[in-house]
């Protein structure tokens, strides 16, 4: 774990104003927002930059389609893009456009610092223009005649334009990616960056006559002609730092890292590090590059119009539930696949069932057994140093992974540290040694345990899931500003005021609704009534099953007189059960006890909590009671 003060620069591509934001736009932005969070976590000075791309073909044909001019559409749609970024809780320190004076005045620097150089000239060019991606395409680059991301045909167009002499540094940059292998990464965007070079690169055309192009930053040198857009859009990682000479751009362009999808990689990897070169300014560290996220099999554009309206399940399933489905099921670098259903057995299976599950856990097992007044400042017992361990192990890896931008393995890392605590709780059983008063230094000693693996998830998982942490926090008493240097187990020696946490991640039904609870199950249903329950085959019955379970803690659900919130152990297994019996048992007596569950019930909801089965209990009357056992059996064990 890296805790030593860096300098970190991240970017994102700035986003073409032709169509709102969607799927594409927000995975990329909420990775940098992730890795510029963990960044600050551990101490560093971050600047983090997104924007939005305002010139070109597309803008201008956008906005006569909508009835606007260039400039009234592309404050509208930026405007989009800013509020969007807001409502993602993502939190950039600046946002350039390329309409800005700041940026048209550094743009116009370079260009003229190119053109002073000799490395710009005047030239006629004829090849196959797509005005989709505003660029032209070599005869190889075509598929089957067409463009490969629109799928349409390009149109030949001939015209004199202004050219960049980018084929004078190809042996240059080819050098500078073999000495330098983490320049392109993954590796394999490297290798296709490589590929490119061993054939003989073309001069690049930089500009747009303005008899066919008025939408664009003018040449400095030449007014008759508007700057191509991709060489307007790259200079904004510098303009938005204020240019060369400027103290921002000293303080934060040496270290800076750009993020991507690869449907850009060339002009990033070829066009802008020989731009850098020819003007003379330093080159960028590494360039990051990620997949496509596809649907049905099929790349997600809003070009060829099959984008999912994916942002809307951040704000049904909530935005971190989204943002670590996102990173959780991409591997960095290669493509994954999009679903609603994927996202909900992502949510039920490691924010419900694992996270929230093992937050709901400890916290009850803290407030119903911890003795705040109680130190535990004396050497640890084996299996505690194993958890302290396995953290050192997990923030470790976490801290590799980040290195390269691989979020899906600094999850995992994290995630196995959170079996682990779980495990630590089965097999500790703070409610078994609540019943013996001569362990209760060693109940202390485990339920400190758990709080100071609480205070360190809350912190870790901050920039994974920033809601969540800070409630996690919340509930263990850390009120100081999150810091990866204070993740470390063992800095707790007594228990703190700790609150409750539960339905953290309440579980999603296969409706896509969010449940929270379920009933108890009594010896015959209430409206048939007792000696009249209807006739079921024994092929029926066998389907139920019924296990026994021993209560791991219990409260009162908020607002009902009813019900309460039962934690039963089914082996190494835990859940959360509901039963209607608040009004016949305290919550505090029930701890400890052996219960008989329906364990292969599909979960229910009541009063916002959700259960996973159903207590057995009988009534009659006024009184009711629990099926209990007259011998001893292991919990999980099969009742006949």
């Amino acid at each position: 774990m890296t805790t030593s003060p860096r300098t970190f620069y991240l970017t994102t591509p700035i986003y073409y104003v032709n169509a709102v934001p969607h799927l594409g736009h927000a995975y990329t932005t909420l990775i940098a927002d992730t890795m510029c969070r963990y960044r600050r976590l551990a101490g560093d000075r971050v600047h983090f930059l997104t924007g939005t791309d305002e010139h070109g073909d597309k803008i201008a044909q956008a906005a006569a389609a909508a009835g606007e001019t260039p400039q009234a559409y592309a404050d509208r749609i930026s405007a989009v893009f800013r509020e969007t970024w807001r409502r993602l809780g993502i939190g950039n320190d600046d946002f350039i456009r390329t309409t800005e004076p700041r940026h048209k005045a550094v743009v116009q620097a370079v260009l003229q610092r190119l053109h002073d150089a000799g490395e710009v000239y005047f030239g006629e060019y004829g090849g196959h223009y797509c005005f989709g991606c505003e660029r032209f395409y070599t005869e190889k680059e075509l598929v089957d005649g067409k463009c490969p991301d629109h799928q349409t045909p390009p149109t030949f167009i001939k015209e004199q334009n202004y050219f960049f002499r980018m084929s004078r540094h190809q042996d240059w940059l080819v050098k500078h990616i073999a000495e330098h292998p983490d320049f392109i990464r993954p590796e394999r965007y490297r290798n296709e960056v490589l590929a490119f070079l061993r054939e003989p690169l073309e001069d690049l055309c930089i500009s747009r006559p303005r008899s066919r192009l008025q939408w664009g930053i003018p040449l400095p040198f030449d007014e008759n002609f508007v700057t191509y857009v991709w060489f307007d859009a790259l200079i904004n990682y510098v303009s938005a730092l204020g240019g060369p000479g400027a103290e921002r751009f000293d303080t934060f362009w040496p270290h800076a890292q750009h993020l991507i999808a690869k449907d850009i990689l060339k002009p990033h990897g070829i066009y802008w590090p020989t731009m850098l070169k020819a003007a003379g300014l330093p080159l960028y560290r590494h360039l990051n590059v990620h997949g496509y996220w596809s649907l049905g099999g099929g790349k997600m554009s809003k070009s060829i119009g099959n984008v999912v309206e994916a942002l809307a399940l951040a704000d049904k399933y909530g935005h971190d539930a989204f943002r670590y489905f996102l990173m959780r099921e991409m591997t960095f670098g290669l493509d994954a696949n999009f679903s609603e259903e994927a996202l909900v057995t992502r949510f039920n299976a490691d924010l419900a069932n694992d996270l929230g599950n093992l937050v709901a856990r400890a916290t009850t097992l803290i407030v119903n057994f911890g003795d705040p007044t109680g130190d535990t400042r004396e050497a640890l017992p084996s299996e505690d140093q194993q958890v302290h361990m396995a953290f050192a192990e997990a923030t470790h890896a976490l801290g590799l992974a980040m290195e390269e931008f691989a979020f899906q393995r600094a999850l995992a890392a994290i995630w196995e540290f959170i079996g682990t605590v779980n495990r630590y709780i089965d097999a500790r059983a703070p409610w078994v040694l609540a019943k013996d008063p001569t362990k209760d230094k060693r109940l202390q000693s485990v339920l400190v345990t758990l709080a100071d693996a609480l205070c360190c998830l809350g912190i870790v998982l901050d920039p994974f899931l920033p809601t969540a942490a800070a409630r996690i926090r919340q509930a263990v008493g850390h009120t100081a500003p999150p810091r990866l240097e204070a993740a470390v187990l063992g800095r707790l020696h007594a228990i703190p005021k700790v609150e409750k946490l539960s339905g953290l991640f309440p579980r999603i039904d296969a409706k896509g609704e969010q449940r929270s609870g379920a009933t108890m199950l009594k010896g015959a249903s209430d409206q048939e009534g007792a000696g009249r329950s209807s006739r079921i085959s024994i092929e029926e019955f066998r389907r139920v099953d019924l296990r026994v379970a021993e209560v791991v803690a219990a409260e009162k659900v908020e607002k009902s007189k009813r019900l309460l919130k039962v934690t039963v152990r089914l082996g190494a297994e835990s859940r959360t059960l509901v039963a209607g019996i608040a009004e016949h048992y305290d919550p505090a007596s029930l701890v400890g006890r052996k219960v008989v569950v329906v364990a292969n019930l599909e979960p229910a909801t009541l009063m916002g909590v959700e259960s996973d089965g159903m207590i057995l209990a009988a009534s009659e009357g006024n009184t009711l009671t629990l099926i209990v056992l007259d011998r001893d059996l292991p919990a999980g064990a099969k009742v006949k």
